[in-house]
């Protein structure tokens, strides 16, 4: 629904908010009918009725994605993803890089290394047509009004619905699945016999879930009409189930950098968590660096967040783009950016040699580190400047890079972590102020989980900052911490039992004017009755606690017995408590339809009564015509349109 369609006739939810006389240019107030904050906690709701033969968590992340699976009759024995073509030298995991091809004609051609390989030997008169992407998960981060025609730049620089490409790669896992599960089970295997799960940063807002959960439906990995067989699971909450239930010869732990303490090799984390245990899971991954509080309540081992997810665009992504600004200040950006464009899969190439010598960047290391150069840039420099590669690196004021005469840069090993310090700073300066919170004190574990967490650099920055407030583990498969605990989130959605709200959301209404309280400015009359308009209904505010399945009750009425839609702005704020929705840093940040067509009655005033779901990963919203008891379709839309 636009903008434009929502007006007069759909908004006004009661006779007395006539639009025109709202002052703020807001929306026009609706007036609750119950504005009472009613909440129930009916958590033996949740998650019932469908169910699956198997789990599969989907990882899609910045830099490499995979996935893992288990069967519900088998939940502890986790699969994960056969091995892929391809891979890299002095890179091993079992996750394939998230890269795309697509074909001159923009039609999917391949994924990971495949498509990596196939688009390196293409010659580059044509590769220059064909469109290849990586690295553009970040886009659902970065983009401030993100909506299902939102765009990414391919390698070419042309550009493709973000859309497309993300239903594309999840189109591809889903075969990729099915097909080892087909292969495992013998016979071919149903995708409705699957609960499908997909990881996303904890700190992503409402728009880019929301927008993951679009694609997957446009990939036909599940459909509309069964919303509840597609989960979206956040990245260090899942890294968090899968943590709690780590043996001791499944990790290390930075402080002795042994693998056993002493205990036997089958107790859990530090000899076993006990009751009430709080601790820190630090999800460093390609893009984004995510951090969740939790504490653990035994026996069942369920979780409840302390404060709300916090991070940052920190993930190892930002390495590269200090590598970047390097090779810019060497050999101009004019050039860089030619080259590019000119030669994009020899920059591919040149990234992919960054990339293993990024890994064998340690504190300690003394030799220098070596990065190929492709023929091609120093084929295309010479061509473009006129002068050698060597030359413009004798003549920079680098001096810390050097020119070997077998083709390649060699960086002294201080010129590679300075590479790293923008970034981990970041990391750090984060984990400071999350540890001064009052409610993370008392902290036992921080667990590093996520690739980038495999950094020498990344660790020892950590346990300088935590000088042994808590104990820092790094679980053995660092890298598919995060796929594990997914698949074991599908198998038991209700394990973190309670969350914390990232933000504060609400609705406008109307109020009666109180001269005492409110502002004259917001004072309306309508037919001899002092409204005041723009006030904030809160329906949660920022980082209050919610139990998973807990409800915020409201009642709305159509303002005319044939009104079909109603539909309500929902706004959003950092802050924790809101009077306006027309105070600073509050913004629309979706809205909620309610389908009355269809549910019409004599009653003399009709009452929907809205319940919204706030303690899930995703929010949810349900409506029931009261006088006759019959569902109300409801929905809720981050989107831009």
């Amino acid at each position: 629904m636009t903008e434009k369609d929502t007006g007069t006739e759909n908004i006004i939810i009661d006779e007395m908010t006539n639009p025109s006389l709202s002052k703020s240019g807001g929306d026009p107030g609706i007036t609750p009918l119950s504005p009472s904050h009613i909440q129930q906690g009916d958590t033996d709701q949740v998650e019932s009725g469908m169910s699956f033969v198997v789990v599969v968590a989907i990882d899609f992340g910045t830099t490499s994605s995979g996935y893992a699976y288990a069967f519900t009759k088998e939940p502890e024995c986790i699969h994960t993803m056969r091995r892929w073509e391809g891979g890299d030298p002095g890179v091993s995991n079992q996750k394939t890089p998230t890269t795309i091809l697509l074909t001159p004609d923009r039609k999917f051609h391949s994924f990971g290394y495949a498509a990596r390989d196939f688009y390196h030997d293409l010659d580059p008169s044509e590769s220059k047509h064909w469109l290849y992407l990586e690295k553009f998960k970040m886009k659902l981060h970065t983009t401030a009004n993100l909506s299902t025609d939102t765009e990414i730049h391919a390698a070419n620089g042309k550009r493709v619905k973000a859309l497309d490409i993300f239903a594309y790669a999840l189109a591809f896992f889903k075969e990729q699945a099915l097909k080892e599960l087909s292969d495992q089970t013998g016979s071919e295997f149903d995708n409705s016999n699957v609960r499908w799960v997909i990881t996303v940063p904890a700190i992503w807002k409402m728009p880019a879930k929301q927008f993951m959960r679009e694609a997957a439906y446009k990939s036909a990995l599940v459909s509309r009409e069964n919303p509840e067989q597609l989960i979206i699971a956040l990245e260090p909450e899942a890294a968090s189930i899968y943590c709690r239930k780590l043996r001791l010869h499944q990790m290390v732990d930075l402080g002795t950098q042994t693998t056993q303490n002493g205990f036997s090799p089958n107790d859990n984390v530090g000899s076993g968590m006990t009751q009430g245990d709080r601790y820190v899971v630090m999800d460093c991954g390609g893009g984004t660096v995510d951090l969740t509080v939790h504490q653990i309540r035994l026996p069942e081992g369920h979780l409840k967040e302390l404060y709300k997810a916090s991070g940052g665009p920190y993930g190892s992504i930002g390495v590269d783009y200090e590598f970047e600004k390097l090779l810019c200040k060497i050999f101009g950006q004019d050039f860089i950016d030619q080259f590019k464009i000119k030669r994009p899969a020899a920059w591919v190439d040149l990234m992919i040699a960054f990339e293993s010598r990024k890994r064998a960047a340690a504190p300690e290391r003394t030799n220098p580190l070596n990065i190929n150069l492709p023929f091609s840039f120093i084929d295309y420099y010479k061509k473009y400047r006129g002068h050698s590669v060597d030359h413009a690196l004798r003549k920079s004021n680098v001096d810390f890079v050097k020119w070997s005469s077998q083709g390649m840069l060699r960086m002294n090993p201080d010129a590679m972590n300075t590479l790293f310090k923008p970034t981990i700073d970041h990391i750090i300066q984060h984990l400071t102020e999350l540890f001064e919170k009052p409610e993370v004190s008392d902290i036992k574990f921080l667990f590093l989980v996520g690739g980038f967490a495999e950094s020498t650099l990344l660790q020892q920055a950590v346990q300088n900052m935590l000088q042994g407030r808590c104990r820092i583990i790094i679980p053995h498969d660092v890298g598919l911490t995060i796929l594990k605990g997914a698949v074991l989130f599908g198998l038991d959605p209700s394990v973190i039992k309670v969350r914390r709200s990232p933000l504060t959301y609400g609705v406008g209404v109307l109020n009666r004017f109180v001269d005492s309280k409110h502002p004259p400015e917001k004072l309306l009359i309508k037919d001899g009755t002092r409204w005041c308009t723009d006030v904030f209904d809160t329906f949660i505010a920022a980082d209050q606690s919610v139990a998973l399945g807990e409800m915020v009750k409201r009642s709305y009425t159509p303002a005319k017995p044939s009104q079909q839609i109603i539909v309500i702005h929902i706004y959003c704020s950092e802050k924790e408590s809101v009077g306006f929705i027309s105070e600073p840093g509050v913004r629309k940040c979706g809205t909620l339809r309610l389908d009355v067509s269809g549910t019409e009655s004599s009653a003399p005033r009709r009452e929907i009564q809205t319940l919204m779901q706030f303690g899930d990963t995703e929010i949810r919203a349900m409506a029931i015509d009261v006088s006759t008891g019959r569902t109300v379709k409801a929905s809720v839309d981050f989107l831009s349109h």
